[in-house]
């Protein structure tokens, strides 16, 4: 029997604050609030561990976690890299998705982080799983390659632990033949220690979703005497990428399907008003203070078919009465949303491309710049500046430590030139297609506490496929 020292990810499934609190006026500061997207990646893991909140998302040749001590912070943290395919066994180097952290005893009896991820050698038929041990109690490692886990000679996805009634048991994602079940869905078998599973293997009865081609992302969350096992249904390049659940009493059996509740529909979907598609592959954590239970999924701002941009969300959930989840619309991108109670903060504060003028936390525009709200859900409260004048400039006065640009990308953009302080430019790509709102197209480096300037220009040059080379402007995050 295992002794789970605390899992971070199995906490309380609760309804999504679909609300967005009122916007603050332009310019003001907004140190108390947070707004997303908080990283680039997909498929999130979110774990809140010694007043610090541990990020990992999918980043393809490598296991990275981002770290910081606010929620609101998370977007400028720099990536610690725990582990690089490319040195690693090359049947397990590259395609690598969907790292799960989780906190456990070890051979040792002392608490260890186990990292499980899915990667390939290249071939997607031949994903498997794996795990990593990290040497001491630090989340950021080091770590160690562990072991292949719940092999069964096949194509498998997005493994992660749950614990019912105090044993361990594996869940994940693979096709059906051979194994009672249908096309790719959930499965599930018992463990006899963080990286070994034994025994029979069972089909869950994740029968609920809206489309029948795919069951995967389990993730597990314990609300009262129910734990729920959440997963996520349809092909994630698809808008109607979505979440439904299942339950199980917290002294059952998991290994009896007929033991688990279904229910049969979705607690978290698309939400076309505010841009929002594809909601889905998530996990649980807690605020700082334990006093709430949050929810960090990945969803893009195009209904386009593709598997591009989906980037990290958050927000805070809570339960209905009767003790089942009951999920609202996600929040549109750049929602101002509370920081999680006990978070320190501060939050960024935020520059609008009309928050236009030469002093701190304003831009100054040169040349010939366009303006309006024709981009509507994606942009930042639905304007935005763009130009494709050759030398035109877009610069931000700030004072603090960071700046981070949010803005359009798309099939017409261009390469900006990007300065601080006067300082040497970089050049970034602005191009995208199909179009996407409200991407970090630009960070700077941490910089001394202070007063700095971020200077934006239109090179006139742009990708090979690009049809223009305009620039868009929409809004930066500055953080103290």
């Amino acid at each position: 029997m295992l002794r789970p020292i605390r899992l971070i990810a199995v906490l309380s499934l609760a309804v999504l604050a679909a609300c967005a609190l009122p916007s603050a006026p332009a310019g003001a500061e907004q140190q108390n609030v947070f707004r997303a997207p908080l990283n680039n990646g997909a498929d999130p893991f979110l774990a809140v561990h010694d007043g610090a909140y541990y990020l990992m998302t999918t980043r393809g040749d490598r296991l990275t976690i981002n770290t910081a001590p606010s929620l609101g912070q998370l977007p400028a943290a720099d990536d610690h890299d725990v582990w690089i395919g490319a040195e690693d066994d090359p049947s397990r180097s590259t395609q690598i998705w969907a790292p799960a952290l989780y906190r456990f005893d070890g051979a040792d009896g002392q608490p260890h982080w186990y990292i499980y991820y899915t990667a390939s050698d290249g071939v997607d038929a031949n994903h498997r799983m794996y795990v990593l041990e990290s040497e001491g109690d630090d989340p950021l490692g080091p770590y160690t390659f562990k072991a292949k886990i719940a092999d069964q000679g096949q194509y498998m996805i997005d493994g992660e632990p749950i614990v019912v009634n105090g044993q361990q048991y594996f869940t994940w994602s693979m096709n059906g033949r051979g194994h009672g079940g249908g096309p790719q869905q959930v499965y599930i078998q018992k463990m006899i220690n963080p990286w070994t599973t034994d025994g029979p293997v069972v089909a869950l009865p994740v029968d609920a979703g809206m489309c029948s081609e795919v069951r995967e992302g389990p993730t597990s969350i314990v609300h009262g005497d129910r734990l729920f096992l959440t997963y996520s249904t349809c092909d994630t390049g698809k808008p109607d990428y979505s979440l439904y659940l299942i339950s199980i009493p917290t002294n059952g059996d998991p290994m009896v399907p007929g033991n688990w509740t279904t229910y049969p529909d979705p607690i978290l979907t698309r939400n076309d008003e505010a841009g929002v598609y594809g909601p889905g592959h998530h996990s649980f954590f807690k605020s700082p203070d334990g006093s709430q239970d949050w929810i960090a999924y990945h969803a893009k701002n195009t209904s386009d078919y593709t598997y591009e941009w989906r980037t990290t969300r958050a927000q805070q959930v809570t339960w209905s009465d009767a003790g089942l989840p009951v999920i609202g619309a996600p929040a549109a991108l750049g929602t101002d949303l509370p920081l999680p109670a006990g978070d320190p903060g501060p939050g960024p504060r935020a520059i609008n491309d009309t928050d236009t003028g030469t002093g701190a936390f304003q831009v100054e525009y040169s040349g010939n710049w366009s303006s309006g709200s024709g981009c509507g859900n994606q942009c930042y409260r639905g304007d935005d500046h763009w130009s494709g004048e050759t030398d035109a400039t877009a610069t931000f006065r700030f004072t603090g430590t960071q700046l981070a640009l949010f803005s359009v990308r798309d099939v017409g953009n261009g390469i900006a030139a990007i300065s601080i302080d006067g300082g040497p430019e970089t050049r970034h790509d602005y191009y995208s297609s199909p179009r996407q709102g409200q991407v970090m197209n630009y960070r700077t480096p941490k910089l001394p506490p202070g007063d700095h300037v971020v200077t934006v220009r239109v090179t006139g040059d742009r990708h090979p496929d690009s049809t223009s080379a305009v620039i868009s402007i929409d809004r930066a995050e500055v953080w103290p």
